[in-house]
């Protein structure tokens, strides 16, 4: 079925439907991972964007249940060169397009991707919208630039939980009255603020001998507090950190006597929370191979990401650059030189991507631990 992708400064791609008679809009962005379009698709950072895959062949090995970072496919469209119909690997319980098509989420292939990438890495990510039949081209660049621009957009809100829950090793455990809750584990209590937080972000802390409760983002501080927890947690998440003004306010209270984290949409809510500014990246971080200088080792960490928003915390002497992009020298990382405050940009969960800045879940529990005692 023959399908177009319009751009908002009038580019035009054709390619065909693999999912089928449909449209779908978002911000365009790229990434340039091989492998991990499942875990991608489901991560909530992804929502209101539409994904180019850098990588010609997206679909060989298909799609099982135990490789989602949410419950759903978040991601707005999915964009690649070529889909393969029929996967081989004993893990598949379904192809690409069933999963798509499943999901109510549009996929297009025949698009000549690397002209793509090119194009958005000279001009910047942009709105698009693309469809099926025969709609008219100029129809569907008027319909992107009628979309929401991602600056000051807050989709947080949108994606965070609706109300708190804990976590069984498998999903979540939605609480209906918090007045019944107490906490169960011998850990330090932790509030994770979940702003679109991916499952193995859940994995890991818990690997940590963390007590989890996952609240809303739009929790108080005051809410946070009541619960009694011994550190708190900033997901990541999508759209602009600065709309999420509530969670910042609340993070910049929290943050005077509790042991905080970060990754991700919560490393730039801390990161405004401390007096710092953030600003949108051209055409973001999306990948699974960039690499990180950790400047307290000089190490370099083949890093997971993706963000389009990036912290600057100049003229802030009393927090410190922690984690460098080699790429293009942003910021990547901070702590605080006297509080237990620390962050990342980059996804140490991976999922997709290498394990090298797992060390991070490892370095907040220490943290907690040199803090409280627990």
């Amino acid at each position: 079925m023959k399908a177009i992708l319009a751009l908002e400064d009038g580019t035009i791609f054709r390619g065909t439907s693999f999912t089928g008679q449909g449209e779908a809009s978002g911000e365009v962005i790229f990434n340039t991972g091989m492998t991990g379009y499942q875990e991608i698709l489901t991560d909530p950072s992804y929502t209101g964007q539409m994904v180019v895959m850098t990588y010609p062949l997206i679909g060989n090995y298909g799609v099982n249940p135990d490789d989602v970072e949410s419950s759903k496919v978040q991601a707005a469209g999915f964009i690649v060169k070529e889909c393969c119909k029929k996967p081989s690997n004993w893990r598949a319980t379904m192809s690409l397009p069933e999963y798509l098509a499943q999901a109510g989420v549009m996929g297009i292939e025949g698009i000549d991707t690397r002209a793509l990438t090119r194009h958005l890495r000279i001009h910047g990510a942009q709105r698009g919208f693309m469809a099926t039949g025969d709609a008219k081209p100029d129809e569907l660049v008027d319909r992107a630039r009628a979309i929401e621009s991602m600056e000051g957009l807050n989709l947080a809100d949108r994606v965070s939980c609706d109300k708190p829950y804990t976590w069984d090793g498998k999903g979540p455990v939605f609480i209906d009255n918090l007045t019944d809750f107490s906490w169960a584990g011998t850990g330090p209590k932790l509030v994770v603020y979940d702003f679109g937080i991916k499952w193995n972000i859940l994995r890991l802390l818990a690997g940590q001998g963390f007590d989890m409760l996952m609240v809303p983002s739009c929790f108080s501080a005051a809410q946070v507090r009541d619960l009694g927890p011994d550190a708190v947690f900033l997901s990541n998440g999508p759209g602009d950190p600065a709309a999420v003004s509530s969670a910042v306010e609340a993070t910049r209270d929290l943050a005077t006597d509790l042991p905080l984290a970060g990754i991700c949409l919560g490393h730039q809510i801390l990161g405004l929370a401390m007096g710092g500014k953030t600003f949108k990246l051209k055409f973001g971080h999306h990948g699974c191979n960039h690499p990180v200088m950790d400047l307290h080792t000089e190490k370099i960490e083949i890093s997971s990401q993706n963000h389009g928003f990036c912290v600057d915390i100049k003229g802030l002497n009393f927090l410190e650059a922690t984690h460098m992009n080699l790429n293009d020298r942003t910021l990547e990382g901070f702590r605080h030189r006297d509080k237990p405050l620390l962050a990342i940009q980059h996804h140490p969960e991976a999922g997709p991507g290498p394990h090298d800045s797992r060390y991070f879940f490892a370095r907040f529990r220490d943290m907690v631990r040199d803090s409280t005692g627990k």
